[in-house]
């Protein structure tokens, strides 16, 4: 085992201690299995060693969009798929979603390991494995690469913002639901200090994290949207502060809002860049733990253990910004 590896399984070891002992964690509990989902398997190398599953609504069209959802930690593909409320709103608007599955052999907990550098580097381990299903449902469906979106829940919000740094050229947008920033364990030289107090970094060098993940690209970068609750004592709400320097920097638009207003009572703010386009949103979630934003009276995902119906739903905002609803 190289070093590299003992020292991921050493983590994740500790991290199942800390649930253990009902310390920690990114732990968002698991929701009902989904049909119609489907596993993929042979979809490339998968230096990562994931599971990929997808759903293609029935009748699904050519040139439709393709959205990548990232369960938590302790979940799986198929109940984060149906509690987040994203296969719902795939039958209703009509593209597909390719759903990673951590295995227990990567991570004891099913976190993806957004803090692990040999799974957060281009061409490696669990970042390479999510591109590589990102191919291979394009060449399956004849999915539109142009709009391609990735987002996830806590770990897996966290390795959202790791594709959008990795592959930029990937994803047309991001959104990161109670995550962290790019190579924030690594700026704060652990992912707990990280998730629990923040990283103390400029917006400049958030920045230059995102832009090492791809040397030489100049962009487009895709837009990001974040949503956090003010009461998540698990990744502290400082970590979309740290979120919107990073990638305000990388956008090149400053930290002032353009837009401060409320969607369903809670604060909403837009960052333009100089065009004016919209590329950093938040929606702060007033008096939310630590958890999916859902919104099950509307028809959008089921409340759960980490799943919570703040009358707001993640999914159904992330589809009207990527314009989702629109056809």
């Amino acid at each position: 085992m190289t070093v590299t590896r003992a020292a991921h399984r050493i983590a994740a070891l500790l991290a199942t201690l800390l649930v253990a002992l009902g310390l920690t964690s990114l732990t968002p509990g698991r929701a009902a299995a989904a049909p119609g989902l489907q596993e993929v398997t042979g979809f490339g190398s998968n230096p990562g060693n994931l599971r990929m599953f997808r759903y293609d609504p029935d009748g699904l069209p050519a040139g439709r969009p393709v959205v990548v959802a990232l369960h938590g930690c302790t979940q799986d593909a198929a109940g984060y798929g149906t509690g987040s409320g994203w296969l719902q709103l795939a039958d209703r608007y009509r593209f597909s979603v390719v759903l990673p599955q951590q295995q227990s052999g990567n991570n004891p907990s099913s976190c993806f390991d957004w803090f692990q550098t040999g799974d957060i580097q281009r061409g490696q381990g669990e970042a390479a494995s999510i591109a590589q299903m990102v191919d291979r449902q394009l060449a399956d469906t004849g999915g539109d690469p142009a709009r391609v979106y990735v987002t996830g829940l806590s770990a897996g919000g966290g390795m959202t913002a790791v594709m959008m740094a990795a592959y930029p050229e990937k994803f047309a947008g991001g959104g990161v639901v109670a995550g962290l920033p790019y190579g924030c364990a690594q700026a704060a030289g652990s992912p707990y200090v990280c998730m629990y107090v923040g990283a103390t970094q400029t917006p400049r060098q958030w920045g230059d994290r995102v832009r090492a993940a791809r040397p030489g690209y100049g962009g487009p970068w895709p837009t990001l949207t974040v949503f956090q609750g003010t009461a998540d004592y698990t990744v502290k709400p400082v970590n979309m502060t740290d979120l919107i320097e990073q990638w305000t920097d990388v956008q090149g638009a400053d930290q002032a809002a353009d837009v401060s207003d409320t969607v369903a009572g809670y604060p909403h703010q837009v960052y333009r860049d100089g065009a004016g386009r919209a590329v950093v949103e938040t929606y702060s979630i007033i008096g939310m733990g630590h958890g999916q934003p859902v919104d099950p009276a509307t028809g959008c995902g089921s409340a759960g253990a980490y799943l919570l119906d703040v009358k707001l739903c993640a999914g159904y905002r992330l589809a009207l910004t990527w314009g989702l609803t629109a056809g």
